[in-house]
């Protein structure tokens, strides 16, 4: 298992660089990318959102690792992260007006603030602790995905007086880099933990630093600004209005609570799965992101002036590999007759598939919800994905560890064969709708790449 996770990851890599110069040197120039402005502003954000981008990936690898390291059983660490989803759907209700109301930027260092207490936690062995240190991961998690992107729209548009076309362009760099600090914090995690003997504890306290200089930089490069006028209940109720009026809404929602759940679950079983084998985890998991990157690329690829397919097409493939890779597992899982690496390359393509699943799902959201309403939207879609996904673990909990593993993913075939009907329902329905289609190469509107 160690020479396989290795190579995976030396091979993946060589296949992610390859596919990236090649699309660098055929990119024709951006516009926005010259302008002197608006890369001093990009930088001044990208500082802050990488450094703490890096801290959140830093502890991915050994998080179920260090709750066996103290000697949790799979149902504790079950629950442990079931608090943690409970923790991240109540606090993502309410995350945005809470920031619009606190400010962006207070919200941001506030995110270093309590990240850096979910961090502490982990030194210690009591059970509360660890439970209240999930807890502040949940408010960590919902201000990471929140305070950081309103502050820079706002900044963009409002302040600076950018063009609002160009502010795809930040987040797509900002994907692309998301993706490539996860490989880089999965080797720093291998590193501290295994290679210095540090333990599983030594991502957690070295995610600390980076968080405390992500907070200074905002308290000290930042500007303030917050938007008060926006009632929590106001926004609530526009999205549940959006969702229950629009079948492609409510379709949509439907797949990205699904799938999305499923994904939460991998998230939890990967570790136990490849563990006793002697997989070096923090490379398993820079594998994993490796694959999500080249997923990523492909989606690019494909959707680009030479192939021109279609987002929808590549969700519906994306979903398609999930729903094989599940089938994989629970053959690859069976007591027993374990294959541990059949189920790291059914694990890897997970990956892969949601490198093209969340750019799809995000192309679509943008066409089918309303900005105005996005929020309330999306406020609605996290309810059921985070309760599908407690429920899952709550199952596993209470199942018989040596069977358990391969129920779930049994279940998750299951989850997942109702996405694909609920894609071939939303398939059916925008088929024709030409809104939904990326623009033809001669009619493609100007946004500058990567």
């Amino acid at each position: 298992m160690l020479v396989t996770a290795y190579l995976a990851f030396v091979v993946l890599l060589a296949s992610c660089l390859g596919l990236e110069l090649s699309r660098c040197r055929a990119k024709p120039p951006g516009r926005a990318c010259s302008n002197p402005s608006f890369l001093r502003f990009q930088l001044d954000f990208y500082q802050v959102y990488f450094l703490a981008l890096a801290a959140d990936w830093l502890q991915a690898p050994y998080l179920y690792k260090l709750y066996q390291h103290y000697h949790f059983l799979e149902g504790q660490i079950a629950i442990l992260y079931v608090c943690g989803l409970a923790s991240t759907v109540l606090f993502g209700l309410v995350a945005s007006s809470l920031v619009d109301w606190l400010g962006r930027k207070k919200s941001c260092v506030l995110f270093s603030l309590t990240y850096s207490l979910c961090c502490l936690t982990k030194l210690s062995w009591d059970y509360f602790v660890l439970l209240m240190g999930r807890a502040l991961g949940g408010l960590s998690t919902a201000l990471l995905f929140s305070a950081f992107e309103a502050w820079y729209i706002h900044e963009h548009v409002e302040r600076h007086d950018f063009p609002a076309e160009w502010i795809p362009a930040t987040f797509a760099r900002a994907a692309f880099w998301n993706h490539v600090l996860a490989v880089v914090a999965g080797v720093a995690a291998e590193a501290v933990a295994c290679w210095m003997g540090l333990g599983p504890v030594a991502p957690f306290v070295a995610a600390i630093p980076l968080l405390a200089l992500a907070g200074a930089l905002a308290l000290h490069n930042w500007g303030e600004n917050c938007d008060r006028q926006r009632a929590f209940s106001r926004t609530c109720a526009g999205g549940l209005r959006c969702l229950l009026s629009d079948r492609r809404v409510l379709l949509l929602g439907t797949i990205q609570a699904l799938f999305e759940s499923v994904i939460f679950i991998f998230v939890f079983l990967w570790t136990p799965v490849l563990d006793p084998h002697g997989a070096p985890l923090g490379i398993v998991f820079s594998s994993f992101m490796a694959a999500s990157l080249l997923g990523s690329s492909l989606y690019r690829i494909a959707t680009s002036k030479r192939y021109h397919l279609q987002p929808m097409h590549l969700l519906s493939l994306a979903v398609l590999i999930v729903v094989f890779s599940l089938f994989m597992l629970t053959f690859s899982t069976s007591p027993g007759q374990e294959s541990p690496v059949e189920s790291f390359i059914a694990f890897l393509l997970i990956e892969l598939a949601c490198g093209l699943y969340f750019p799809s799902m995000s192309f679509l959201r943008r066409k089918v919800i309303p900005e105005t309403e996005q929020a309330g939207v999306l406020n609605w879609f996290r309810v059921p994905l985070h309760l599908l996904a407690c429920l899952g673990l709550l199952v596993l909990h209470d199942s018989d560890h040596k069977t358990g593993t391969r129920n779930m993913f049994s279940i998750c075939s299951a989850v997942m064969v109702m996405a694909l009907l609920a894609v071939v329902g939303l398939f059916t329905v925008v088929r024709h709708n030409a809104e939904l289609r990326v623009p033809s190469p001669t009619g493609e509107p100007y946004a500058p790449e990567l």
